[in-house]
């Protein structure tokens, strides 16, 4: 057996600030099995675990106070050992690459540059809690991610790398919820991304245990006794990528990064008004303003930064709080969110209300339907935001907007309900000013085009966004093309004017002219911000 590394200490390119470790994102990525083994980490991991044992395994990934990074940031060692503690028939491991959320594009980002390890990181937790079977989820458009996967997957499986061990890829749709927890069950199950009521670890996959009512899945030939649940394990690849590196060099090594309650590093993703966006692996601790200058070359010359959002599952953080620190901590110290670190940057030029009606949009139109308040509500409030936007809206509209606001969540089974609520109201708070402009003037006085930061692609100072979400209705369909239409005393110039992406106003869609696709780059200037060119 080859020998355990030392800490390894590289530069990360970050200008001429401290080196700091970088060991998930390559320098160059890793294109084969061979390639990996070669590196001090490949194979190293699993064989340290089955050294330490299952127990000794799950304690180790504790005390490096690894969190989870799909944006919950829960204790990745506490969630091994409660699942590990369950009863149940057998346990299932699942990591979760279905990267929907706007602004994100750190899964992918992981799955180019080293495959290997978020498939040794899988093995070591299916082993740890002693996983009958384990699956990864993928969004089926993903084509260059799932190629390289299933290659790393493969190539283990012949290596003799964890030969008992089963893992299963599954494709799924390009839903924002297939990257829940309890709807990413359903869909390896083969169902459609609707979540569940109860938690993976209470009621995972393929249970025969009835969820409610008496509805359960059929019993697996052969299978005797009571009927189980089989607690499942859900983790984020990136979660899963740090793992190996943990038992090979030791939590000790883990925790000489980061602070105290976040050690580590993160990938973070930069986008929106930026000169050259980008993904980046940094330490946690690292000012936000500093990850959005290294990591997104920062706003164009003469601009400021007005608000960063992680994705739309976050409550915004105004640009005069940039020197928050990347931790979950820091961000809950401000009032919102770290997320899955995919920061959407908007610059002084952006309006904050058409932001809001842009994330409100997207959320509606991605909400499943299952819990009417959610489904209704945000539908709701996406129809006045698209009325204050166009400058039509009155007290009515503003009282109706706060009243769906407080009850958008009532009976919710999911955070997509807490999303909405969320990240608008922390808009209507930040920036009422902007509202109350709208108001009085009748008009947006900030006219222009924000694209919806759904990334298709990104490459350093390339970043290209999903021109299908401007097409997509309620009900999970395509509008043929994106046609605009006069809806709730909006006229088609208002809504063009302000840079609409698609149906707006809920009931059946009004829809305005897409941007034609196409890529966001470097900065066209400073009166036009950091990106001008649309999807």
């Amino acid at each position: 057996m080859r020998p355990v590394p030392a800490p390894l200490v590289e530069s990360t390119g970050f200008g001429q600030e401290p080196e700091v470790p970088r060991f998930l994102l390559p320098e160059r990525p890793i294109r084969s099995l061979d390639e990996y083994l070669a590196t001090e980490i490949g194979g190293l991991g699993l064989a340290r675990a089955v050294e330490l044992g299952p127990e000794r395994t799950i304690e180790e990934v504790a005390r490096s106070g690894l969190r989870g990074r799909g944006g919950g940031g829960f204790p990745t060692g506490r969630k091994w050992s409660g699942v590990a503690a369950q009863g149940g028939t057998h346990r299932y491991v699942v990591g979760n690459g279905a990267e929907g959320e706007p602004g994100t594009f750190k899964d992918r980002a992981l799955l180019r540059a080293n495959p290997y390890q978020v498939v040794e990181g899988l093995l070591i937790a299916s082993f740890a809690i002693g996983a009958a079977e384990a699956f990864i989820g993928l969004k089926a458009r993903f084509e260059q991610e799932v190629e390289t996967l299933t290659q790393a997957v493969r190539e283990m499986q012949e290596a003799g790398i964890c030969p008992e061990c089963q893992v299963t890829i599954v494709l799924g749709p390009d839903e924002y919820l297939f990257g829940e927890e309890k709807a990413l069950l359903e869909v390896i199950e083969g169902n459609a991304p609707m979540p569940r009521l109860l938690p993976p670890y209470e009621h995972g996959l393929f249970a025969t245990a009835p969820q409610l009512g008496w509805t359960a899945s059929d019993v697996e030939p052969g299978h005797e006794g009571r009927h189980e649940s089989n607690p499942t394990l859900v983790n984020n690849l990136e979660t899963l990528a740090n793992v190996a590196h943990i038992l090979v060099r030791g939590a000790d090594w883990f925790r000489s990064m980061g602070d105290e309650r976040s050690p580590g590093n993160v990938v973070c993703t930069v986008v929106g008004d930026v000169v050259a966006p980008n993904v980046g692996e940094v330490e946690l601790g690292t000012p936000l303003g500093q990850v959005v200058d290294e990591v997104g070359g920062g706003v164009a010359q003469g601009r400021t930064v007005k608000a960063v959002f992680s994705g739309v599952a976050n409550p915004v953080v105004r640009g005069d709080d940039l020197g928050v620190r990347l931790t979950y901590e820091g961000f809950e110290a401000v009032g919102t969110g770290m997320g899955a670190c995919g920061f959407i940057v908007f610059d002084d030029t952006a309006c904050m209300v058409e932001v809001a009606r842009m994330f409100s949009r997207f959320l509606y139109v991605e909400s499943c339907g299952q819990c009417p308040p959610c489904k209704l509500g945000s539908g709701e409030i996406t129809e006045r935001l698209l009325r204050v936007e166009a400058g039509v809206a009155d007290d009515r509209d503003v009282a109706e907007l706060q009243g769906w606001l407080a009850k958008v969540t009532d009976g919710n089974r999911c955070y997509l309900a807490v999303e909405e609520q969320q990240v608008v109201a922390s808009i209507l708070r930040a920036y009422p000013e902007e509202f109350a402009e709208h108001l009085e003037q009748g008009r947006c006085p900030r006219p222009r085009p924000l694209p919806l930061a759904k990334l298709v692609d990104l490459a350093p100072g390339r970043a290209v966004y999903d021109e299908r979400q401007y097409r997509k209705r309620p009900d999970w369909t395509y509008a043929p093309t994106p046609v605009a239409l006069d809806t709730a005393g909006v006229t088609p110039r208002a809504v063009a004017g302000s840079g609409y992406d698609a149906s707006g106003a809920g009931l059946g869609g009004a829809s305005a002219p897409a941007p034609s696709p196409g890529e966001v780059g470097p900065a066209a200037g400073p009166t036009g911000g950091a990106s001008d060119a649309t999807e």
